[in-house]
């Protein structure tokens, strides 16, 4: 049923062609390449040129030294379905029906891989998913679930559920293979075999790393460096360290492969960095994961294209995770009908040739019951905290740590802007309803999240993989005797 892959020297084959296959046949190479990568839980400060006093990312730093490097990038949302919901349709997380992690996508949304595919690209997804409904520890996707990949126009999909550690099982469109090494390479790797195989037309790539989300399992000679560091935290950067290390491999492998210049590489997190990790992860910012401040939101972002990006150059532009599917759409020529209205992102295609001091268009968030809206350096936020509810605003221009609220009902400019916030949360509760959808509708209606202890079909796993260290105590914990 399973089979092991080894990694190393096989992969570093199928790279340099030892190995070739025959691609799927030419296409239209004027358009470029596009490979999105976004790690799972990266904060903001957790990069070395960021300044983090003992991490150090080298191969992030070379990428930054080749190409647009935003001081201030956010997250769709402050938790991983959301914002991957937010990287695929260019649509608040709300409006597609992930309301939260472990959300299914809804299947009447539009994606980017879709329209990608209808214009010849060949499409690829690899690693974290998590758009399909299921929660706990990342499992290998079943071929019959409903909001697989291929679902979503992925032509080839090497999946899990949600989050997924070193030696990982994953689901090559249903079928399971168990693999060696950690996670981040095996997954570059494979996405590295896709491009090997297909590079001769426009490709589309996801890898969607499950680095460095919990529970933490780095190798030795990637935590030796912070052995003076709690167990969490020594594991946690030793996992950065390698994902670190398969930025670089899979940046040497699209220059292997002749796809360097003409490949749109971007990268991102999907959320703020996490609590309870020393040195803390996000920069001095307020807020960790799940926070609508700063620290939840803003997250590292780099985006290297040769062929369009001529000089390398740092950005104070804010950015979303919403705005990819409106600059792909720009960069290939998607025609409007590919994507539902209303978009929240904006095109960054402009931004690639000089800095654009003013985001006309306001980021709205909405996740965890909480409520902001962005413009430009002005944040105004609905917080509840403990049955509480208030209204917050902050000037980020000024106050980057987000400690002085300046909202009062006597200014006029406080009360313009949230009557932009209420518009924007009128306009979310229409999509939320459906009404952005041509029956008007949500049809078929999503399913509420569950664990995937309580779905049948991956009952027969259980007794294999509860000895698994990954799985085995959630399932102790979930699941009934």
């Amino acid at each position: 049923m399973m089979m092991k892959r080894l990694m190393g020297l096989l992969m570093i084959c199928l790279v340099t062609g030892i190995f070739s296959q025959p691609s799927r046949g030419a296409g239209d190479l004027t358009r470029p390449h596009i490979v999105l990568v976004m790690a799972d839980d990266m904060g903001w400060g957790e990069t070395s040129r960021r300044g983090h006093p003992c991490l150090k990312t080298p191969n992030l730093d070379e990428m930054s030294e080749h190409g647009l490097w935003f001081e201030r990038f956010y997250a769709g949302a402050p938790v991983c379905s959301p914002t991957r919901a937010s990287v695929l349709t260019g649509r608040s997380n709300r409006r597609t029906g992930v309301e939260s992690h472990g959300y299914a996508l809804r299947l009447q949304e539009k994606t980017v891989a879709q329209a990608l595919k209808s214009i010849g690209y060949v499409t690829g997804h690899f690693g974290k998913w998590h758009l399909n409904g299921m929660r706990g520890p990342g499992v290998p996707i079943l071929g019959e679930d409903p909001y697989r990949p291929d679902q979503f126009g992925f032509d080839e999909w090497l999946s899990v559920t949600n989050f997924f550690d070193r030696d990982p099982l994953l689901s090559r469109q249903g079928k399971i293979e168990d693999y060696t090494g950690d996670s981040s390479e095996v997954v570059v790797g494979q996405a590295l075999d896709f491009l090997s195989r297909n590079h001769q037309q426009p490709t589309f790539t996801i890898i969607w790393y499950g680095t460095p989300h919990s529970p933490f399992r780095a190798a030795p000679e990637d935590y030796a460096p912070f052995t003076d560091l709690d167990e969490q935290s020594m594991h946690h950067y030793g996992e950065l360290v390698a994902m670190d290390r398969s930025i670089g491999t899979l940046r040497k492998g699209l220059a292997d492969l002749g796809m360097t210049e003409n490949t749109l590489l971007w990268f991102c997190s999907d959320n703020g960095g996490l609590p309870k990790i020393t040195p803390e992860t996000v920069g001095g910012l307020r807020g960790f994961k799940g926070s609508l401040y700063e620290g939840g939101l803003r997250v590292p972002c780099i985006i290297e294209w040769p062929a369009r990006i001529k000089q390398p150059r740092t950005t104070e532009f804010p950015g979303v995770t919403m705005d990819i599917f409106p600059t792909i759409a720009e960069i290939t020529g998607l025609s409007e009908s590919t994507m539902i209205d209303p978009i929240d992102g904006v095109s960054l295609v402009p931004l690639f040739d000089r800095e654009i001091i003013q985001r006309d268009k306001p980021i709205g968030f909405q996740c965890l019951g909480n409520t902001s809206l962005l413009k430009q350096d002005q944040k105004i936020m609905y917080v509840t905290n403990r049955g509480k509810k208030s209204i917050e605003l902050y000037d980020l221009s000024q106050d980057p740590h987000e400690e002085h609220n300046l909202y009062s009902q006597d200014n006029p400019e406080a009360v313009a802007l949230q009557k932009q916030l209420d518009d924007w949360i009128a306009s979310v509760n229409r999509s939320i309803e459906g009404k952005d959808y041509p029956a008007g509708k949500v049809d078929p209606p999503t399913p509420e999240p569950r664990g995937w202890n309580q779905v049948e079909a991956y009952q027969k796993y259980f007794p294999e993989w509860s000895q698994r260290w990954e799985y085995e105590g959630w399932l102790k914990r979930n699941t009934r005797e």
